[in-house]
This record gives C-alpha cells, sequence and structure tokens, in this order.
C-alpha cells in the first residue's frame, strides 16, 4: 500500500513517519498540498495527487505550507474534498482549521468549560491598547503560528502593543501565567501516549526557544490534556498545558499537526510509530 504524507518540508519527522510506515509494509510518499490539482472537468469531481494514479485510501497530513487567505483555503479544500471522496485524512481538515486559528481553539475550550486563559482577539490596534491598560500583563501571539515565534509579554509599563508581521492586523491577547515550566501531552486516540515538562531560560517554555525536557507522570495534567483533546475532537495533537503558582492547570493551546522531537528525548514510546499505527487500525 501507499500513502501520501502531506507536507512542504518533510524534515526530521517526515523521515521517522516514513521508516515507522515502512515497519508496517507501506511506502509513504511525500506530497505538498500546493502541487494537488482540483478536477471538476469531468462528471465525477476528483482529486489529482502527485505520484498516485488514483485516490488513496488515506492520506497522512504533516504540515500545510503558509501562503495567500486563497491559497490556504485551497489546501484545505482539498482534504475537505478529498475526506467527502472517501479519503480518510490524518488529522482532518476540520480539526486542523479549528486548532490552527488560536482563536477558535480557545473558545471551544472555554464553550466547553475547560480551563484556559482570558483571551481577548481584536483587529483593532486602539481597543488592544485598552485591554492592555486594564487587564494588566498579557501574552500577545501570533493568531497562526507555532514553537514560540513572535510570542510576546505586554502591559501598560511597556512600549505600546506591536503592529508587525506577527500581528498581521489580528490581536490575539492571553493573560499571562507566570510559571516556571510547562507541559506538553502527546494524545493518540485519546490516550496519552508521552508527556514532558519544558523549562526555558525565559518565561517562554518551547523547545525550539531552548528549553529542557523531561518525562513527567502527572495525572492531573493528563486529565485535563484529555479533556482539551475531546472537546476539540482531534485524532491526534499535543496539548500545551501550565500549573500557575496556585497549582491550578490551563490549557494554552492544542496542536493538530504537533512536533514530537522534544518529547521523543524523554521517552521510550516510539511515537512515529503509535501515530502511524494507530492511522493504520482507522483503515
Amino acid at each position: 500500500m501507499q500513502i501520501p504524507i502531506f507536507t512542504d518540508d518533510a524534515g526530521w519527522h517526515g523521515e521517522q513517519l516514513k521508516q515507522a510506515f515502512a515497519v508496517r509494509g507501506v511506502e509513504a510518499v511525500f506530497v505538498s498540498l500546493k502541487d494537488c490539482v482540483i478536477d471538476l472537468s469531468n462528471d465525477k469531481p476528483h482529486i489529482k495527487i502527485p505520484h498516485f494514479g488514483a485516490l488513496p485510501k488515506a492520506a497522512f497530513v504533516r504540515g500545510i505550507a503558509g501562503g495567500t487567505l486563497q491559497q490556504i483555503t485551497t489546501r484545505l479544500n482539498i482534504l475537505h474534498m478529498l475526506k467527502a471522496l472517501g479519503v480518510f485524512i490524518y488529522n482532518d481538515g476540520r480539526v486542523i482549521e479549528r486548532t490552527v486559528d488560536k482563536a477558535m481553539t480557545s473558545f471551544l475550550l472555554q464553550q466547553n468549560g475547560i480551563e484556559t486563559p482570558r483571551t481577548w482577539v481584536c483587529e483593532s490596534r486602539q481597543k488592544a491598547h485598552d485591554i492592555t491598560r486594564t487587564q494588566g500583563q498579557l501574552v500577545i501571539k501570533p493568531l497562526f503560528g507555532s514553537q514560540g515565534t513572535g510570542v510576546r509579554l505586554v502591559d501598560k509599563l511597556k512600549p505600546p502593543v506591536p503592529m508587525d508581521v506577527f500581528v498581521d492586523g489580528v490581536f490575539y491577547l492571553q493573560r499571562f501565567i507566570e510559571a516556571p515550566y510547562d507541559y506538553r501531552v502527546f494524545v493518540v486516540n485519546n490516550q496519552v501516549v508521552a508527556a514532558m515538562r519544558r523549562t526555558g531560560e525565559t518565561w517562554l517554555h518551547n523547545v525550539a526557544q531552548g528549553a529542557k525536557c523531561e518525562k513527567t507522570l502527572e495525572a492531573d495534567v493528563f486529565t485535563i490534556a484529555l479533556q482539551a483533546s475531546s472537546a476539540l475532537d482531534i485524532t491526534y495533537c499535543g496539548v500545551d498545558v501550565i500549573r500557575g503558582k496556585d497549582g491550578k492547570l490551563w490549557v494554552l493551546e492544542v496542536n493538530s499537526i504537533p512536533a514530537w522531537r522534544g518529547l521523543q528525548s524523554v521517552t521510550s514510546v516510539n511515537i512515529a510509530q503509535t501515530l502511524t499505527d494507530d492511522f493504520l487500525s482507522k483503515i
């Protein structure tokens, strides 16, 4: 069997997946969604995927390249159309849409009663200033972004709320929860397969920003991560959790295309093999 891994940069994670599929006798082929073609020229709709003469049984989504609104919409539409044509998509486009947009993730978490820091989203810089003046120390994040890039602290004592490439016209402000570390919990098929505590040199605890990783087995962290995964109805994900000074847990983000290189360094579980085995069990 041959399946596509949708990605624009296979990297370490893609190679890990490819090897894990090979162990099960499956050939994984790296394909970019931007190279696919929506063909509606005949009576039956068809999606042309490079290297595939017919539609595969399933596809693994490892990455969606950035681009214009039209480009990203088209790439997500390809995932939606493939699913409508009977192709199993892991994770599917609906889930990716809900998690890549931090505002929607925060909304769904709050709607389902899961503790997440108070959040404000607006397009007005003046309103963002007003929120900062009345709410104290906040974290400003790119609405679409990962690995800590463009994440900064703002408050009424610091310079004005920034307007730059990371903001991109939308201000996503989240109340700052001070903590010496945070957690990344990896959930597959409603089960925690691995988790780590990340300790950064600053208030940021992303592995990409140099945070140190250590294995954790804290049951309450697992519980809230599973609640978040269930709320977003997601097949697999990385859940970022933080514990405040009072011991209370908060879900910061849920990532539907999570990295696991740092996590793999502190667990004996083969995460790529766990993902591929779950993927194959569903088809």
